[in-house]
């Protein structure tokens, strides 16, 4: 059976060098911790950092150990550099994309690479997601905002509306690399923070009317579409009873199609309600490999949901291949 995992991360092998050189862009640098070297960004956030995430034999290995026949690859969220000068972060996607290119070019076909944009400086991320596309990559991993500015500005759109024209879908991660407030212990920056992310820039690009007018658009959001599936409902009865959620043109869970959701929600209860709202075909195997938060294989995901077989084929694979162009089954 295919099986392609559209949420796995890359770090160029560049820039964990530069990292361990204690020159690292934007203050990166490495430690070694209980066995592990880690990866350190300037605002303190941390996580392991193995061979898999840089290395194209360890991360094909690891892929034939854990049964994927294909994956989307992404940078590392943590990397996205929105934070940094715009001329810096868009010369860092471009280096970073070059190496994305190069790491899925050498991997006999099994890797697809997504781009990285400079959010900041909209007109330089659309012409980076077109340099990008000419390069054979299908598509790009945003942040569900871009520091401040929610992807509902209309400073952003020129960014979605290329996206939209070109045919290639976007990734939504969220990518926090210091502590927000409220989440800083327990690690709920990540366990928390992450999904309340996605769930907030859902939401606005729903109620804003955003989606009404970029019809096109396709979107995936990681780590099973954050809380929105499981309260669509209230979003629904805003809708209804409040003038100010009233700027889109349908209820909001008629949008549901308009999402791509992936298999990372780590229990399989929540899983199968995703797949029954949102159908087999908006539900896309996801593992967020090669970080400590990672879901398992897709046998280990799907343990427990009752699904057929013909849900399976889709969510394994099949979804993901007609999405993303992959060209992998007819």
């Amino acid at each position: 059976m295919l099986t392609v995992d559209v949420h796995t991360h890359f770090i160029p092998a560049e820039v964990l060098a530069g990292a361990r050189r204690g020159a690292g862009f934007d203050g990166l640098r490495t430690e070694h911790r209980d066995g592990q070297e880690w990866l350190v960004h300037r605002q303190g956030f941390r996580y392991p950092a193995p061979a898999t995430f840089w290395d194209l034999q360890a991360r094909l290995r690891s892929m034939d150990e854990r049964g994927v026949s294909h994956a989307v690859l992404s940078i590392a969220p943590t990397l996205f550099m929105y934070w940094v000068p715009a001329g810096e972060a868009a010369g860092f996607c471009r280096a970073a994309n070059d190496a994305l290119a190069a790491f899925a070019s050498g991997s006999g076909g099994r890797i697809t690479a997504v781009a990285t944009l400079p959010m900041q400086d909209p007109d330089a991320a659309v012409a980076e997601l077109r340099r990008a596309v000419s390069l054979g990559m299908r598509g790009a991993e945003i942040g569900p905002a871009v520091e401040d500015t929610p992807l509902d500005d209309p400073a952003i759109r020129p960014v979605l509306a290329a996206a939209a024209e070109l045919g290639v879908p976007l990734i939504l991660h969220p990518y926090y690399v210091g502590t927000q407030p409220g989440l800083a212990d327990f690690y709920l920056t990540n366990l928390v923070g992450n999904p309340l992310a996605t769930t907030v820039s859902a939401a606005r690009l729903i109620l804003s009317g955003t989606l009404d007018q970029l019809g096109q658009l396709r979107l995936v959001l990681m780590h099973g579409g954050g809380f929105l599936p499981y309260q669509i409902g209230r979003l629904d009865h805003g809708h209804r009873v409040r003038p100010e959620s009233r700027d889109c043109a349908l209820p909001p869970s008629l949008y549901l199609p308009r999402f791509w959701f992936d298999s990372v929600t780590h229990a399989p209860v929540p899983l199968r309600f995703l797949t029954d709202l949102a159908g087999a075909d908006h539900v896309l195997f996801g593992t967020d490999f090669p970080f400590d938060m990672a879901a398992g294989p897709l046998a280990d995901q799907l343990d427990g949901t009752g699904l057929g077989e013909k849900d399976i084929e889709l969510i394994a694979g099949r979804t993901a291949d007609r999405l993303f162009g992959l060209g992998l089954t007819s």
